[in-house]
């Protein structure tokens, strides 16, 4: 009776996602199966993971719970390191196949015989020599990453970044546009939960297809490319050989922002929001902001939690769409008016922001011109430990002078611009699809910025006709 086999194929690298490494391998690994006379029953492929890089080998688990079921007698792969790169699996292994008498061959090396002592230490043998050879070539990548980023700011290679094509250097004009606005609307304090919500309302994807979180937007806004700059293990070495996808000053503002760490992160209404003024719009009876929007008769309506608590009568109730309507055409009326808005819009400290993007660019290249100097043996690592550490300490300072003098209130987004209803509401106005209009996060946090609005207690919630009693909303302007 023939042997039951498994072959195992792995390939650490695919760059095209084509697989054409692990097919050469299965067909070399099928015409040695036939050569030792065994049936091929299973075949295991694990394509573009490495053995040393620490992720998991789903395919390799699932031979590994074959050989511990019984329901193979032998293993075929290219080549042993294509099995194991890590001394840790290859003892497991050891283990797993000398208990089922499970024999090994590998089209490159031949058998291995794991039930002699001989047999083991040259297994162990090629392991260690595998392990070696990949913290070797870790190294050569870590050190060709390190000198493309420290010379001409060069691409030193990786994932896709959002806003960026594969080869790291050519913006995707649509992501870079999201990125773009989603700065702006956190330099205008903004918060990333609204920001975030609305990607995933408008189904705007990540680069791996899912859902947009507050921490994968955090890391992808203060990404240093963005802003044309290039960085190595975290820290910006260079200016890039790319284009600036956010103005720099923009992108200072929003890493100043995010990376403070007394933001808070946690505040808010939790769940998906999907009215102006849930959680902020105050009860007039009892002074809670705990006001939602609930359906009743059909017909959705604001009301206070409070009310109908125990033997507590209904505090407020009002149509929730006609109330969002009043309150946002009411902004807007007001945010038209130049004198109010010229008397709401910070004033920011003047700064001359070329000079100081000019002084960064030569501090970073002093530190370019040093890191070579020390690899020639020119100056000592004392010498460029000096150097590095004046000039990092001038940027944060510049950066720091940046940030302070952004302009940092999303007002101004108003001030510039010669419609406030179509920026507010899209070309579609109030009665339109609000598309290309400010997202419902941004309108909760500028509602939040410029007025309270206090609903109070009257007979009826509407006027004849189903019209808003508006001498019952009184708006408090900040």
């Amino acid at each position: 009776m023939s042997t039951k086999a498994a072959i195992y194929c792995r390939i650490s690298r695919d760059k095209k996602g084509e697989a054409l490494g692990v097919e050469r391998q299965e067909q070399d690994c099928r015409k040695l199966a036939k050569q030792l006379g065994w049936q091929v029953s299973k075949v295991f492929v694990d394509n573009d993971i490495s053995a040393y890089s620490g992720r998991k080998r789903p395919q390799y688990e699932a031979l590994m719970a074959a050989i511990e079921a019984g329901q193979i007698g032998g293993v075929i792969a290219y080549h042993p390191y294509r099995l194991h790169r890590s001394p840790k699996e290859l003892e497991a292994y050891i283990d797993a196949t000398e208990k089922h008498s499970v024999v090994t061959h590998t089209v490159t090396a031949g058998a291995w015989d794991l039930s002699t002592p001989s047999g083991r230490a040259v297994a162990r043998t090629l392991g260690a020599w595998g392990r070696y050879e990949s913290e070797l070539l870790g190294e050569r990548v870590a050190a060709a990453a390190a000198q493309r980023a420290t010379k001409r700011g060069g691409w030193s290679g990786g994932r896709r970044c959002y806003g960026w094509e594969p080869d790291g250097v050519t913006p995707r004009e649509s992501e870079a546009a999201e990125l773009r606005k989603a700065a702006e609307a956190v330099a205008g304090g903004a918060s990333l939960r609204s920001i975030v919500t609305d990607l995933n309302e408008r189904g705007v994807p990540r680069v791996n297809g899912s859902a947009w979180t507050g921490a994968v937007l955090r890391d992808a806004l203060i990404a240093p490319r963005n802003a044309g700059l290039c960085a190595y293990k975290g820290e910006v070495v260079s200016e890039g050989e790319w284009p600036a996808i956010i103005p720099l000053d923009v992108w200072q503002t929003v890493k100043s922002i995010l990376t403070d760490p007394s933001r808070r992160t946690n505040g808010g209404v939790g769940g998906t929001v999907k009215w102006l003024g849930s959680g902020i719009y105050i009860c007039g009876r009892c002074g809670s902001r705990d006001v939602r929007v609930s359906t009743t008769q059909g017909r959705k309506k604001y009301r206070c939690r409070n009310g109908k608590r125990g033997n507590q009568p209904v505090h407020i109730a009002r149509d929730a769409y006609l109330l969002d309507d009043y309150i946002e055409k009411t902004i807007v009326a007001r945010l038209s008016d130049p004198k109010v808005l010229a008397r709401m819009t910070p004033k920011n400290k003047q700064i001359d922001v070329p000079a100081l993007r000019a002084e960064i660019a030569t501090r970073r290249n002093t530190m370019a011109e040093a890191a070579t100097l020390f690899a020639n043996g020119d100056i000592t690592a004392a010498q460029l430990t000096s150097i590095t550490a004046g000039c990092n300490a001038r940027i944060d300072a510049i950066e720091s002078e940046m940030a302070a003098g952004a302009p940092t209130s999303p007002l101004l987004m108003f001030a510039t611009a010669d419609d406030v209803a179509r920026v507010w509401y899209g070309p579609g106005g109030a009665d339109g699809n609000r598309e290309g209009g400010l997202p419902l996060g941004i309108r909760r946090e500028l509602l939040k910025l410029i007025a309270d609005v206090t609903i109070l207690p009257c007979p009826s919630g509407s006027g004849p006709g189903g019209q808003l009693r508006y001498d019952h909303i009184r708006i408090d302007w900040k």
